[in-house]
């Protein structure tokens, strides 16, 4: 890999421009417009500039890696990449419009990789002509901390694909598990049931928001609380999970609590815009 491309600047994709510049590639990454680009951008600077400031990293390779890092509004600028690397909204029609359009500018050998946490990687790669380079690469937020990536397979990726992502992943400095295309891949298939089961807990009365949060983080070790965790991950985007999951499953652990349907129609979707279960 001689050059990714990154598609998104936002908190994901941002993450994962971060870790590839970091890592020594040169990295272009990509905004729909200058301002959203100029955001993601300094939103990267100030993460490295903190990480200055603790210590965890010089300020020379704090440059290295700012000079890793180009920005573009333009996709055609990934012509010459080795890979794309897609994180924008979890929607299937906009990773329909992105995919399509890279299919067309990309080299033929480069590899398409998404970073949905949920959308199928086969329905993903039929918008391509290169259905054998496609293939699920989904990080965890914040990307540059979380030790993890989930390599989907398509049901046409090749083991030449596979192959070298997972290189690209070991690369990285992530640990690698492996999984099949089916809704919800392994993390969120475990993963969004325990969110949903959290929040009925909450709309049932039977707890508090701080009381459900601190039984599962002393009680379970688990390092915050799924109110929290929702809230850290985008309501709307544990909303659209569990829509996703429940359409491929059809079983009721999936169905979304009325409670977690009005706050995302509230705007109240965490952490991002300020309030959710919690005021940020």
């Amino acid at each position: 890999m001689k050059k990714i491309g990154i598609i998104g600047c936002g908190q994901m994709g941002g993450g994962i421009a971060q870790l590839c510049a970091q890592n020594g590639f040169p990295t272009l990454v990509n905004e729909v417009s200058q301002e959203f680009l100029n955001k993601g951008l300094d939103r990267i600077k100030a993460n490295l500039s903190k990480n200055v400031e603790k210590g965890k990293l010089t300020k020379e390779a704090m440059e290295k890696t700012m000079s890793n890092l180009k920005g573009t509004a333009k996709l055609e600028d990934f012509r010459d990449v080795d890979i794309a690397i897609e994180a924008v909204i979890e929607n299937f029609d906009e990773k329909k419009r992105v995919f399509s359009t890279l299919d067309k500018i990309c080299p033929a050998g480069a590899i398409l990789a998404t970073n949905t946490s949920s959308i199928s990687i086969m329905d993903i790669a039929s918008t391509t002509k290169r259905p054998d380079k496609v293939i699920g690469m989904h990080f965890f937020n914040p990307v540059p901390i979380m030790n993890l990536v989930e390599i989907v397979l398509g049901l046409q990726t090749s083991n030449e694909t596979y192959t070298a992502i997972k290189e690209l992943s070991a690369s990285l400095g992530k640990a690698i598990v492996t999984t099949k295309d089916r809704p919800g891949f392994i993390v969120n298939y475990l993963l969004i049931p325990y969110l949903l089961d959290a929040i009925r807990t909450l709309e049932s009365g039977t707890a508090t928001k701080e009381d459900i949060d601190t039984a599962m983080k002393n009680g379970c070790n688990m390092p915050m609380g799924p109110l929290t965790l929702s809230d850290f991950i985008g309501n709307d985007t544990v909303l659209y999970i569990a829509n996703v999951l429940y359409e491929g499953f059809k079983e009721t652990k999936y169905v979304a609590p009325p409670l977690l349907k009005q706050m995302v129609t509230a705007g109240l979707l965490g952490k991002k815009t300020g309030k959710g279960f919690y005021g940020y």
